[in-house]
């Protein structure tokens, strides 16, 4: 049996990089966690059988890829909002209620998804989490999306991904055969050459906080894209068009002071961790906005309005809010 520091040193470096690949499948941080520690608890008592016939990364990636398949079995595929129905583009619209059952995807931290290494790896490795991505990766089947991300994201070869899958590689092209031609009928999930550059991506999301802060939506109106796209799981209901959006952000949303807003990244983009007001000056955790940014417009909000998800953005600290004015 090795030794606990034995182990450690040879398996612990890949952890963030098996969070991030437990997440694109399970499309939830929550579960990625859960498994990452069930694939270390298993490598640990299985170590004095590896033989060293591949390597550790990938003895490790075979033992969570197995694990995230298992847990499928039982699971449900993770959908946000726009995956389930069609948007609504008038404000006025009774919202549908919350819907608690659904097992929504989930947003998750930059931090824990691409850790703080190599800077070229951690832009080149953005575009694999974004919300949009992982969203579309759930239309697959477990198995389709294991062999997508292995082949397609991580580069393993044909060989390597058999190997890992207990299959065949023939079985490994033609699931990726399918998961492409899926993938692709899905819609473009990345655009990054749209993008803007730091200094235009820190102005808007100074100037969407302070807009939500003053409950001004007037000022919202120059920072939004005409055809931004609005969604809040867990509620089913989305609006797409600047009006529907500025109209139930005015209508229902917006309250001076209501609203602390913390900056943060999620899944390689902007997004805010969001605290409300719940009287005598005391604010409670409410969600993650995860915003899609396009040239010098924001093209989507996703407000994931779920208060769980916020100490897994500030796990050690309490969030110190952002407010301007």
């Amino acid at each position: 049996m090795p030794t606990n520091a034995e182990f450690t040193a040879l398996a612990e470096p890949f952890r963030p990089e098996l969070l991030t690949h437990c997440y694109r499948i399970l499309g939830s941080i929550h579960d990625a966690e859960d498994l990452v520690q069930e694939t270390y608890l298993r490598a640990w008592r299985g170590f004095d059988g590896f033989e060293g016939r591949s390597s550790v990364r990938r003895w490790l990636y075979k033992i969570a890829t197995m694990a995230c398949l298992t847990a499928l079995e039982t699971r449900s595929r993770r959908p946000l909002p726009s995956g389930l129905g069609t948007p609504s583009d008038d404000h006025r619209v009774a919202v549908a209620p919350r819907e608690p059952s659904v097992p929504w995807l989930q947003p998750a931290p930059d931090a824990a998804l691409l850790g703080t290494g190599d800077p070229a790896a951690i832009v080149a490795a953005r575009t694999s989490v974004r919300l949009a991505f992982v969203a579309a990766l759930q239309y697959l089947s477990a198995r389709q999306r294991a062999v997508l991300t292995l082949r397609d994201v991580l580069g393993f070869r044909t060989a390597e991904v058999a190997e890992v899958l207990d299959t065949t590689t023939a079985a490994v092209d033609s699931a990726l055969r399918r998961a492409r031609a899926r993938l692709a009928e899905a819609g473009p999930v990345v655009n990054d050459l749209a993008e803007p550059d730091e200094e235009t991506r820190r102005g808007l999301l100074d100037d969407y906080v302070d807009a939500f802060i003053r409950a001004d939506p007037d000022a919202l109106v120059h920072l939004l894209r005409a055809d931004v796209e609005m969604e809040m799981p867990p509620t089913p209901t989305w609006f797409t068009g600047r009006r529907a959006v500025l109209g139930f952000l005015s209508t229902r949303v917006l309250r001076p002071n209501l609203w602390r807003m913390t900056p943060t990244h999620a899944n390689g983009q902007s997004a805010l961790i969001v605290h409300h007001h719940v009287g005598e000056g005391r604010y409670e955790p409410y969600g993650i906005h995860v915003l899609t940014l396009l040239g010098d417009r924001i093209a989507r909000i996703t407000a994931f309005n779920d208060p769980t998800l916020v100490p897994i953005f500030v796990p050690d600290r309490i969030a110190r809010p952002l407010e301007t004015g």
